[in-house]
Parts: structure tokens; C-alpha cells; sequence
């Protein structure tokens, strides 16, 4: 993480941990919103959207099949953020042959068991810190730094 992307402290500022980490504090939420007809407009076309988007996905047999796809697109960006070298293709090779020589991939592959351990334990969880860390022992598994305290937050 370096100081100069953080240059708009609109959403939070980074501040350099006792530690000698630099961590993100976000701003308090909800953010100030001002409320005029653009975003009024804006709002009810999003509401719109949405409604169509529901209706449709009410008439799919299997809904995942959408869905999917968009989570192994998420995990590949989302890896990258930790410096990953893994595409789109070597993930889905990767979950045909169920094997690799690249440690990238496997990490790409635990985000998404990651994300789908987290939504199926929606059903019986709430949004909290212990399915974040039940989640995050699931993305170190096997990877770099998984000795550094998977499923747990940083002290």
C-alpha cells in the first residue's frame, strides 16, 4: 500500500500503524448525500434496473449458471490486488484438470471457495466477524502466508 493512491480522502485517510504498517481508516458511513433531481433520477432508473434484473432471474432454471462465471471474474481481479499472475483460463483449466504447478492459481481458486463457502453460510450466519474468518482461513489455505494467522484479524 502506498500513501500517494490515497491522495482523495473522501472515503478515509491512511495512517501509519505503531507497527510501522500504513492501515486505511475509513470515513464514518453513511457518507453526506445531497439530495437533488439528478440523483433522484439517477436512483429511480438504478430501481428500475434492478426490478427487470429480478424478474429475469426468477425465470432461469438455474440461476448460478449466471453467477459463477462473475465470481472466478471477481476472484481473478481481486488476486491481483495481492500481485497474482493467474488469468481467467488458467482458473477454469485449473478447475477441469483440479490440478496445478502455479501456486497464483490456487490462490485465484480460494477466493472463489472463499466467496462460496461465505454465501452458502449466509443461510445460517449473518454478515459478522465470524464468517469473515472462516472466510479468510479458507482463502490462506495452501498459499503464501498461510502461516500468518489464517482466519484471523491482524493485531
Amino acid at each position: 500500500m502506498h500513501p500517494s493512491d490515497f491522495s482523495d480522502n473522501r472515503s478515509g485517510q491512511l495512517l501509519k500503524a505503531a507497527q510501522g504498517y500504513w492501515a486505511f481508516n475509513p470515513a464514518p458511513l453513511p457518507p453526506p448525500l445531497e439530495l437533488t433531481w439528478d440523483l433522484a433520477n439517477r436512483l429511480s432508473a438504478a430501481d428500475r434496473a434492478l426490478s427487470e434484473l429480478s424478474g429475469l432471474g426468477r425465470t432461469l432454471p438455474n440461476p448460478h449458471l449466471l453467477i459463477d462465471p462473475f465470481i472466478r471474474r471477481e476472484a481473478v481481479l481481486s488476486s491481483r490486488i495481492e500481485g497474482t499472475q493467474a488469468s481467467l483460463s488458467d482458473l477454469f483449466f485449473f478447475e477441469a484438470a483440479s490440478e496445478s504447478r502455479s501456486k497464483d492459481v490456487q490462490e485465484v481458486a480460494n477466493y472463489v471457495n472463499a466467496l462460496e463457502h461465505g454465501l452458502a453460510r449466509l443461510s445460517v450466519l449473518p454478515i459478522s466477524n465470524r464468517l469473515i474468518r472462516e472466510m479468510h482461513e479458507r482463502l490462506m489455505q495452501g498459499v503464501r502466508g498461510h502461516h500468518m494467522t489464517p482466519g484471523e484479524f491482524r493485531r
